[in-house]
């Protein structure tokens, strides 16, 4: 953990635990709150990260995005809260894990997969329905909770409506370093 979270009592609110992930811009650690009992999952984002890539504006959105978000299939923002170097945000804790490391472990049963299925496009009609468009769709960010519902997470490539234009594209740029091809000249950083 980094300085911030060494007293392992956030806010003196929440005791971090174990780290479950983690991302390019945030890690994502077990966390309990002391107050209620509850098991939460804290996402820690470094400010000054964020700010040197221009990404500021892209962790805000994310905020106001999930606040807005209240459906059993996308997992909820309890609360925000900040330090001098640090973003935290305490969202819904889904025990089930990602749905990426349950294909990983072999095919799915067509009824669970279906099921998977319907559930996404519920979610995503949701978000549709209010103008929000994830752009980051992948079973990395479809987790699972111990009944095997699916909880659509990481809503920081977002866009909104406004960004829609006549042809129904959005025209916006979306960057994931992660996808670039091996010897392609991106790679090569042009």
């Amino acid at each position: 953990m980094g300085s911030d979270e060494k007293s392992a009592v956030l806010h003196g609110k929440y005791e971090l635990g174990r780290l479950l992930g983690h991302g390019t811009f945030a890690k994502v650690y077990h966390a309990r709150n002391l107050q209620t009992g509850k098991n939460v999952a804290m996402k820690v984002v470094g400010k000054e990260k964020v700010i040197r890539v221009g990404m500021m504006e892209q962790v805000k959105r994310e905020i106001s995005v999930m606040k807005m978000m209240k459906h059993h299939n996308i997992v909820e923002l309890h609360e925000v809260m900040a330090s001098k170097s640090k973003i935290y945000f305490a969202m819904e804790y889904v025990r089930g894990g990602e749905l990426f490391a349950k294909i990983a472990k072999g095919r799915l049963r067509e009824d669970a997969a279906r099921s998977y299925f319907q559930q996404l496009i519920s979610a995503i009609d949701f978000c549709h329905s209010r103008g929000v468009y994830h752009r980051d769709l992948k079973p990395e960010n479809l987790l699972l909770d111990e009944e095997g519902n699916l909880k659509v997470t990481d809503f920081g490539l977002t866009a909104f409506s406004d960004h829609l234009r006549q042809d129904g594209l959005l025209h916006t740029t979306v960057w994931d370093a992660g996808i670039c091809c091996p010897g392609s000249d991106w790679e090569k950083g042009i």
